[in-house]
Formats: structure tokens, sequence, C-alpha cells
């Protein structure tokens, strides 16, 4: 059996290779120790972070291994949309301790991640900057601080504005398209995709209006309508086409509703517009008067805690496991 085996091929035998692409959902930003560790010359201001689901993945096959050792290839960054996974260059943009002149930019994630015949897994959480999720978020924030709404804004939007459809309608496409890629790229590969949590509220009225550790000026309205008409809607526009693939969707949704940015600090699973975070994040949104020093917490803007994570974790750990049951 072993002439059937080509040269150079044995090491790689020996392990599974999981490449984790994705945005900041996957990187983590604020949540654990900064990978690689600030100071380190090899910082590419994508925000990864040893707590964030990949790390917490990786040490859970590491002390209960599926026959064999999973290998980590973990490029996920901050602030990535869609079309920074497979075709385009991407420029970090993380507040911690930055260049003088800014981060450079850095490969598409599936080249970062060298995918190739020997890749076993890939996991992606993607999507939702490509909205973009978080610049609407902001947008609601200042509509709901003057009395607006901005469901009226993206629903009638002024000229050079999407409106929520078209851009929905956009992101199918460039998934589809680096669906594609990822496969292309990665023939052999189990290709795994993760929704996002359920970081609003079921009922808008759990919200304490204006509180910037829950969802600030953000109406109960525009409340309701990101979460039925933007963020469920993004989950299955995502789970759609990885179907279309034969891929695998997890469905990380249903399991944190009730955990949302405006759930008690012992209930949430997600922090809100300010929240608690690492002492190396800051506390002040750079380009904005956004400064969550006021309130004693850090700028979070909507992003998974460590409790989070675990969720997350779960669910794509049992996904990988039975990935490789099947190669």
């Amino acid at each position: 059996m072993s002439a059937l085996v080509p040269l150079g091929s044995a090491s790689a035998a020996d392990q599974y290779e999981w490449a984790a692409l994705g945005d900041s959902y996957t990187a983590g930003g604020f949540v654990g120790d900064p990978q690689p560790p600030l100071g380190d010359a090899s910082r590419d201001g994508c925000d990864r972070t040893s707590d964030a689901y990949p790390g917490v993945v990786e040490r859970e096959l590491d002390e209960f291994p599926p026959g064999k050792y999973v290998h980590l290839t973990n490029v996920s960054c901050g602030n990535a949309t869609i079309a920074d996974i497979a075709k385009e260059k991407q420029k970090p943009i993380s507040p911690v301790q930055p260049p003088a002149d800014g981060w450079p930019a850095v490969d598409p994630q599936i080249q970062r991640a060298k995918l190739s015949e020997q890749t076993d897994v890939v996991t992606i959480g993607v999507g939702g900057n490509s909205l973009p999720f978080g610049g609407m978020l902001l947008k609601c924030l200042e509509q709901g601080a003057v009395g607006k709404s901005c469901r009226d804004y993206y629903t009638s939007p002024p000229e050079g504005e999407e409106s929520i459809s078209d851009k929905l309608a956009r992101v199918q496409d460039e998934y589809i398209e680096m669906l594609a890629q990822v496969h292309q790229a990665a023939p052999n590969a189990k290709v795994i995709t993760v929704g996002y949590p359920a970081v609003l509220p079921e009922e808008a009225g759990d919200c304490n209006r204006l509180a910037l550790t829950e969802l600030g000026s953000i109406t109960r309205a525009d409340v309701d309508w990101l979460r039925e008409d933007v963020l469920k809607p993004l989950n299955s526009t995502i789970q759609r086409v990885t179907s279309f693939f034969g891929d695998r969707y997890v469905d990380v949704y249903s399991s944190s509703v009730g955990h949302d940015a405006c759930q008690p600090a012992d209930t949430k699973w997600v922090e809100g517009i300010c929240g608690d975070a690492a002492d190396y994040w800051p506390a002040k949104l750079p380009g904005t008067l956004l400064n969550c020093a006021l309130v004693g917490k850090r700028v979070t803007l909507v992003h998974p805690n460590p409790e989070g994570h675990a969720n997350v974790a779960a669910h794509v750990e049992r996904a990988i496991r039975i990935a490789l049951l099947q190669r």
C-alpha cells in the first residue's frame, strides 16, 4: 500500500488540515489574547484572538482528536468582506497598535490559508460586512438619535445607497462566487459555513433605549426591522447558497436566542455598542464621537463575547467532527 502514497505526503497523511476563514465574528477582536501577540513582528491588523471559536475548537480537537491531529490555519480578519475571502486584498483596520502608516494590505484568505488538494476542512464565517451590517447599525444609531428611522432609509434609500433587497441580492451573488472559488482551491475539502448569532432580541422591548451597553439610540421599530429584514435574511441567504453547493451550514442563531445584546450582563453572549473587552481594546471609535469610556466600557459594536464564541465553538466542533468522519 505504501507504494500508492505519493512521495512527500506522509506528514500530510498524519494530520487533518483545517482552514478557518472569516470576519471579526470568527477572528474574535477583543476576546482573549491577541494572535499573534502584541509586539510580534508578524501582527497583521486582523485582530485574531485566542478565545474566538477557532481557538476554542482547536483546543477541544487537540484534547479529543478525531483519529488524527487537526492542524488549524486561521486567517480570519476583522472587517473582512465576502470578496476578501477569495479574490480581493484587504486592508486591515485594527485599532490596536497600528503602524504609523497603517496596516499593509493582506492577500485574499484562500491564498493566505494555502488552500489545496490537501485541505480537509474549510470553515467560513462571512457576509455581514458585505451588507455592511456594522455600517447599517451605525446609520440606525444616527437616525434614531434624531428621531428618524433607518428602516425608511434603507427601504427607500437616497441616491447612491442600495436598498436592503438589493444588498441581500448582491450578497447572494458574491457568496455563490466565493464558495465556487473555495471549492476550486480546495477540491477535496469539506466546506462548512457559519451563520450569525442572535445579536438582536426577539422582542425590541427588551432593550433599554439609549443604553450604550445595549443598542443605544436605535429605535425599537428599527431593532425589529434589523432582526427580521436584515439579520435573518442574511443567515437564510448563507444557508441557501451553502445548500446549493452541498456544503454544511452551521446555525448558531437558534441556540443564541435570548442571549442578545439587550440581555443582562450575565446572560448576554453579545456585547452591545459598548461592552466588556480586554484591556488592549480601545474605548473610543476613531473617526466618530463614540466614547465608551464615558460608561466605563470599550467599543464592542455588537460582537460576541467569550460565552458567545463558546457557543459557536460547540456547534462548529460538531460539524468538523462529522465532516472528518465523512472523509
